[in-house]
């Protein structure tokens, strides 16, 4: 069976969405991001948080991120999304030079239907994710009930991240 053939017969998964951006207007490049996953092939956006200012972690000398989160329904498997975010990634110019550099767009999957993978290529749930306020809260407004499989509640984990700065700027 060709593979566009298998996507449109997969069964539809929730996938969760981080964008993020500190380059080339943030907030124009989070906007522009969440369209194109609007348009994202076998795919629907079914939510999207508000938009977040957050101060840069790691790195800090940088710019302040914007940052949100999508909810996505989606018959591509995990690494096929993860291609497709690559792909806009690059439509919109990110160029990859160290790690936490400034970017102009971070697309990465916080959670996909509850796997638990981890391979060269792709760790879910996001890594990370429960250590930072910025993915948190808003994935908090789009599912206050959120689980992170092997961490626990999202709101748990966001009560731990007091000390990071966060600040809502705008609705989606």
């Amino acid at each position: 069976m060709p593979a566009s053939a298998q996507t449109q017969s997969a069964p539809t998964r929730q996938a969760y969405i981080a964008l993020g951006s500190n380059l080339d207007n943030p907030l124009f490049q989070v906007r522009r991001a969440m369209l194109l996953l609007a348009e994202l092939e076998h795919s629907h956006l079914v939510k999207r948080s508000s938009f977040y200012r957050s101060a840069p972690l790691g790195k800090t000398d940088q710019p302040d991120f914007i940052n949100a989160v999508a909810q996505m329904e989606t018959k591509l498997t995990p690494h096929h999304l993860l291609e497709a975010l690559l792909e806009i990634e690059r439509t919109c110019g990110r160029i990859r030079t160290y790690p936490n550099a400034p970017r102009i767009l971070d697309l990465d999957i916080l959670l996909y239907d509850g796997l638990q993978i981890q391979d060269e290529r792709l760790v879910l749930p996001h890594p990370r994710m429960h250590e930072r306020a910025f993915v948190l809260q808003p994935l908090l407004e789009i599912t206050s009930t959120c689980m992170i499989p092997g961490r626990g509640s999202a709101a748990e984990c966001l009560s731990a991240c007091n000390d990071q700065s966060l600040e809502r700027i705008a609705s989606s």
